[in-house]
């Protein structure tokens, strides 16, 4: 049987590792250490009917088609918000009529959105009221403000935005982090500084 040895980061102690309690500014000055400087460019995800997803990425979330892959005989479409070449890729290559993966398998769970402000991330809500979109529901994270719901494949999603750095750690230096419901029509309450 092969097995592979566990291995921790170097300069990073076992200890930082396990602990929850280790300070929040170590935990942060061991990544910035570690030289990784990466983050999540694209999602790219197997679809069911091409049409009718990249009408939901488009029509109910707001993103703009960079690439229109039927137009020129290939089955995929990529998707952006701003001037990126795309964020969410669509494609029908293995998946074309199929069904989502029954609860019990392995896979994405759910793949996030992170929106600037909580502005943004009220509009992307509105327009979720207007098409009149199904929600899984909604949580205030501590750090995060979020909404759930899935594409009409089935892939979770998260929209949501940060609060400012400073509220993500309570006074030790310990991540908050909680799990605490809310109407996410708060968002679109004008008069409502958070969740």
């Amino acid at each position: 049987m092969f097995q592979t040895k566990s291995r921790q980061p170097e300069g990073v102690s076992r200890a930082a590792i396990r602990s929850p309690s280790a300070p929040g500014a170590a935990k942060r000055a061991a990544a910035q250490a570690s030289g990784l400087d990466v983050r999540v460019g694209h999602v790219h995800l197997r679809v069911a009917d091409l049409a009718r997803a990249t009408a939901f990425y488009r029509d109910v979330l707001g993103f703009t088609v960079t690439v229109d892959g039927p137009a020129i005989g290939l089955q995929a479409v990529f998707l952006a918000a701003g001037d990126y070449h795309h964020h969410i890729a669509l494609n029908t290559w293995l998946s074309a009529g199929g069904a989502p993966a029954p609860a019990g398998y392995t896979g994405l769970h759910h793949f996030a959105l992170l929106y600037p402000d909580r502005p943004a991330l009220a509009r992307a809500m509105q327009r979720l009221v207007e098409h009149d979109y199904p929600l899984d529901g909604a949580a205030d994270h501590g750090g995060t403000v979020s909404v759930y719901l899935r594409d009409p494949d089935g892939n979770g999603i998260e929209l949501y935005y940060d609060r400012p750095r400073e509220q993500w750690f309570d006074a030790s230096g310990r991540p908050i982090v909680r799990n605490d419901p809310f109407d996410p029509r708060h968002l679109l309450l004008p008069e409502a500084d958070d969740a």
